[in-house]
């Protein structure tokens, strides 16, 4: 499998999955701005979309966006119980986070990365996540991780959640949020993919 990231990107998460399942793969950064790979090719001709991440498949067949990529790399080795089984009621849950980490807290954060919307705007949208934060602080007081217990949705979490700082958002004012960042941080599976990624070389 070959694995196509950009650093402080979404591509992060299925990074820390593979690390954690122990999958062999091969990592490939992708620059966001000219859409060139590190072996050479256009990343528009792997994913139209242009975006990271994306899985390509021994087969070559590639699977994009997060959650996807998310599940299928857990299904692959089951007894990991990074996801639960299909067709379950805690499967249903699953995929219910990564819904909510995709539209609420990735989608929600995707316009404080731009330099062309004005600050009074983008203050409008922080009042939003900060609601979004407060839900999952209070959840998180309650429960470890998201499910109970380490998943996919973590991961995912975790990796929207480092961007905070480059908005000026302090996640020391959700207390909770913060030990739950310092405990995933200290993963060996997120230090070993922060690590291969800083070993990249730009492309």
């Amino acid at each position: 499998m070959k694995l196509y990231f950009a650093p402080m990107t979404c591509s992060l998460s299925p990074h820390i999955v593979l690390q954690e399942l122990g999958l062999p793969f091969e990592l490939i950064r992708v620059n966001n701005q000219t859409k060139r790979t590190a072996d050479g090719r256009d990343f528009r001709e792997i994913n139209p979309k242009g975006y990271v991440a994306a899985l390509m498949l021994d087969d070559g067949k590639v699977l994009t966006e997060g959650p996807a990529i998310l599940q299928f790399l857990a299904d692959q080795m089951p007894g990991h119980a990074l996801a639960p089984a299909n067709g379950t009621w805690e499967r249903v849950r699953l995929q219910e986070w990564l819904n909510f980490i995709s539209s609420e807290i990735h989608g929600a954060s995707a316009p404080l990365f731009s330099s062309e919307i004005p600050e009074p705007v983008k203050d409008i949208f922080k009042l939003k996540l900060y609601k979004r934060l407060d839900f999952l602080s209070q959840t998180l007081a309650e429960q470890d991780y998201l499910l109970g217990w380490f998943s996919v949705a973590d991961a995912y979490l975790f990796t929207v959640l480092t961007w905070l700082p480059t908005f000026n958002i302090s996640i020391e004012d959700w207390p909770t949020l913060a030990a739950y960042m310092e405990c995933i941080a200290a993963r060996p599976s997120v230090l070993a993919a922060l690590a291969a990624e800083a070993a990249t070389q730009p492309v």
